[in-house]
């Protein structure tokens, strides 16, 4: 619990640094704490040092925490790959991160009205064109866009990207910036503002580059709990979205 809290407040720091750096207040960024693999005590260790979002990958995985931490104030992201016959339980989540399509936003958007929730959506976006990654094309916004325009309970906030994997956090910079010029683009093309507020981008090894380039979220994993104890070489898509 001592490591975590000590983490945090360091991840916290940095935060701080770096919206310094680029004339932001700290306070327009919030902190996901992602805690795929973690047990549900390391969530309660974090949120006794004071976090209250929580990013999980796998939709089974993140309902058992859920349901283990009810007594906590706690938000809950689901920052990893959504299959579509998985949204229903999507609705479940405060945030979801990962629409890459105007049906699964339909669906999720539906499964939220049947059950009185009113999730936050964003749309995952993917700039580089891997095939390895999920995210919607430029080309596909249109339509999503459409179709968050025509939801009824489901509230589409923003845009999440995930760079290609790079060891020097200046090489994730060009995506971090062409996502917040996307951003600005969609806005002038007649977006409501209101589905653009966030951007969801930046993880354990950078973060702080992100937090420059404009980022309102922050999914950070491993320098908050630590290293995890499994390694999937390969391993792509829905455990690669908050390190």
């Amino acid at each position: 619990m001592r490591q975590i809290a000590a983490s945090l407040a360091d991840v916290r720091a940095r935060i701080a640094r770096a919206a310094g750096r680029a004339g932001r207040d700290p306070a327009s960024i919030t902190l996901v704490a992602v805690s795929k693999t973690f047990p549900a005590d390391a969530v309660r260790s974090a949120a006794a040092a004071g976090q209250i979002d929580f990013g999980e990958n796998k939709v089974q995985e993140a309902l058992g925490k859920m349901d283990a931490t009810r007594d906590l104030t706690t938000r809950w992201h689901l920052v990893g790959h959504l299959q579509s016959n998985k949204a229903k339980k999507a609705a479940l989540f405060d945030v979801v991160h990962s629409i890459d399509s105007a049906s699964l936003l339909s669906k999720v958007d539906e499964a939220a009205a049947a059950i009185g929730r009113r999730p936050k959506l964003l749309v995952q976006v993917d700039l580089a064109g891997e095939a390895t990654k999920f995210g919607a094309s430029e080309d596909e916004l249109h339509l999503i866009f459409d179709a968050a325009r025509r939801a009824q309970s489901a509230e589409t906030v923003g845009l999440m990207l995930i760079p290609p994997a790079v060891d020097d956090p200046e090489q994730a910079r060009p995506f971090f910036r062409r996502l917040r010029e996307l951003r600005d683009r969609l806005l002038a093309h007649g977006v409501d503002r209101s589905m653009l507020n966030e951007l969801s981008m930046g993880m354990s090894h950078d973060f702080e580059v992100a937090i420059e380039e404009g980022a309102t979220l922050v999914r950070v994993g491993t320098a908050i709990f630590g290293t995890r104890t499994y390694v999937r070489p390969g391993s792509v898509g829905e455990d690669d979205s908050g390190r």
